[in-house]
């Protein structure tokens, strides 16, 4: 059984195509079911790729209107939520305002001011060490582990994005991450994002996922599109290096439950 759970739409406002094309696409590429999981809105506008503070009933109603038009295709609600310090109550908000499948948690903020994927900020790169913020992503990413407020936590090593990695043995920066989130039973995203992007490689890197795996965390396989094109990108490469460090199911997700498959 092979799922996408994390599929945008346009009103974050840098995706394209409607929820009908996005499961048409699904349906043509075989998948069983899908899920879309746009941008959370913040109490007020935050930045320019999210929904706004008033758009979160238009987008629960696109998802709707896409169940009312394929009823016999299942099509899951969920919404990705940026984990900011200090904003822990306005997700637990979020999370009381539909009847969601799952919450997505991902760090893109290490900085107020700073989402570390934005290549509008790719300057910064070089005015501190690689390791430094390498360091601040993965504390972050700890922190959202331990919040415990997401049903699974999206590309682990978005950090690496635009190619951009420290020296040495980069396990230094996710064992702590992966301890937390085994000892929180997190359900970790296998993306296949990063292959469009500059880095070239699925979220996250093969020893990552291999020490996911020997801590027995479960994972799940997405695409994190923003095109019709792109639902289940490169699906067979994901499934094959789950399938080569040991996994042999996949979680899908109905009313915030997570339930194993096997893999496809």
């Amino acid at each position: 059984m092979r799922t996408d759970y994390h599929i945008h739409t346009p009103l974050c406002g840098h995706a394209t195509g409607a929820p009908r094309d996005y499961v048409l696409a699904a349906q043509k590429a075989g998948l069983e079911e899908i899920g879309f999981s746009d941008h959370n809105p913040m109490p007020t506008q935050f930045d320019d790729w999210r929904m706004a503070p008033d758009q979160l009933s238009e987008y629960v109603k696109m998802v709707e209107d896409a169940r009312d038009e394929f009823p016999d295709y299942p099509i899951r609600l969920g919404l990705e939520c940026d984990f900011i310090p200090a904003y822990e109550g306005h997700i637990r908000d979020l999370a009381a305002r539909a009847n969601w499948d799952y919450l997505i948690g991902s760090v893109h903020y290490i900085t107020p001011d700073w989402d570390v994927d934005n290549p509008k900020h790719l300057k910064r790169w070089t005015e501190q060490p690689v390791e430094q913020i390498w360091q601040a992503y993965f504390d972050a990413y700890t922190k959202m582990v331990e919040s415990c407020l997401f049903d699974f936590l999206a590309h682990p090593d978005l950090v690496k994005k635009f190619g951009h990695r420290p020296e040495g043995d980069l396990s230094r920066f996710y064992h702590q991450t992966l301890d937390a989130a085994a000892e929180a039973g997190s359900i970790l995203e296998v993306s296949t994002a990063g292959l469009r992007k500059d880095v070239r490689e699925i979220y996250p890197s093969r020893d990552f996922l291999a020490a996911a795996h020997a801590r027995h965390i479960p994972i799940v396989i997405n695409s994190d599109a923003h095109a019709p094109s792109e639902v289940a990108y490169e699906f067979d490469l994901a499934y094959t290096l789950a399938r080569e460090v040991g996994y042999t199911t996949v979680m899908r997700f109905e009313k915030r439950k997570a339930i194993a498959v096997s893999i496809a």
